[in-house]
């Protein structure tokens, strides 16, 4: 049994939830979201502003998809409500980022500038080498902030790079010199 699916979701005040067919759309005060969810075996149920998951069917990969569909649609109408948030830190001599336009442009130790296009859905800061992005959607947050980082992902031995805020960077020691 899925912990996660068997919890019901409470919609906010100025939510609702919309089925038509296989897609799923949340709209709320920051925006609207639509995901397919297009396997039969989970049936989504809307009732008085609760939303529940019921099985059809007993089998491994139903109990997979039930904690799944809650987690999305639970993820959906949070980011309608409140938007997520992350934050990612440029750390190093010489090594910064700014936002200019659509475009995140930065230096990080190559002998060009790297531009990363911005997707349509996120807003991008930059203050002190920190950029911090905000979208509705968990899911395409996360994927974004993980491209950036792997550009140029930390170093052991002085921690150079880009991490996420709150990250924690195992360091090794250096060499030791000789007597």
């Amino acid at each position: 049994m899925s912990r996660i699916g068997k919890q019901q979701i409470t919609l906010p005040a100025k939510t609702e939830i919309i089925r038509d067919g296989i897609v799923l759309t949340v709209k709320g005060p920051l925006g609207t979201l639509s995901r397919d969810f297009p396997h039969k075996e989970i049936d989504i149920v809307v009732e008085n502003g609760v939303v529940s998951f019921v099985q059809k069917k007993n089998t491994p990969f139903t109990r997979a998809l039930w904690g799944t569909y809650a987690s999305h649609v639970r993820n959906m109408v949070d980011g309608v409500n409140k938007p997520y948030e992350k934050k990612l830190i440029v750390e190093g001599v010489g090594f910064k980022a700014d936002v200019k336009g659509n475009e995140i442009v930065m230096a990080l130790g190559f002998s060009h500038p790297v531009t990363v296009t911005i997707p349509e859905g996120i807003t991008v800061t930059s203050e002190k080498n920190t950029l911090t992005f905000s979208s509705i959607d968990k899911e395409l947050i996360g994927r974004f902030a993980a491209k950036v980082r792997a550009l140029k992902k930390p170093e052991p031995y002085k921690g150079k790079g880009i991490r996420y805020d709150g990250e924690v960077i195992r360091r090794k020691q250096g060499k030791k010199s000789a007597k």
